[in-house]
């Protein structure tokens, strides 16, 4: 099945390094503390050991939804870039998405730097016909990441 590559990116007026700290550490129901159309907000996040960063490390993403994803830290390339990927989908995108590989980037942009996040995703059969809209979903759902993003990196 071919894949679905989106991506959406914000300059922050925030060092590097800084950015790049900030967001792999922030609470991701914070970032994500928003729903975009059919797209819930991340409510909790759960069986994480420890502070998140460290490659092979899983967590439990649990939607406002009800549905849950298991992501998976893949790389941590600091200050530029780090991945992961997530797996075991329940709940409503269940027959949408069967999975996702996900990287932040960070790269200089004048006096600040410019993030990035993409995700490439692997749709189900019958999600491959709704992808155009789900694609639409998420570049608002991702804009307004990378929003709070820029308004948790300016306090």
């Amino acid at each position: 099945m071919a894949t679905v590559t989106l991506s959406q990116s914000r300059a922050v007026p925030v060092a590097v390094d800084e950015a790049f700290d900030r967001v792999l550490a922030h609470p991701l129901t914070e970032i994500f503390r928003r729903r975009r159309l059919a797209i819930p907000p991340i409510k909790d996040v759960r069986d994480q050991q420890g502070d998140w960063g460290t490659v092979g490390q899983t967590r439990v993403i649990v939607l406002a939804d009800g549905g849950t994803m298991l992501e998976t830290l893949t790389s941590n390339d600091r200050p530029h870039s780090f991945g992961y990927t997530i797996s075991e989908i329940r709940g409503p995108m269940k027959p949408l998405v069967a999975s996702a590989d996900g990287l932040w980037t960070f790269e200089p942009a004048g006096t600040g730097t410019r993030i990035t996040w993409a995700w490439e995703l692997t749709p189900t059969t019958a999600g491959r016909v709704a992808m155009p809209a789900f694609a639409t979903m998420w570049r608002g759902y991702a804009r307004q990441a990378l929003e709070e993003i820029e308004a948790i990196l300016l306090r």
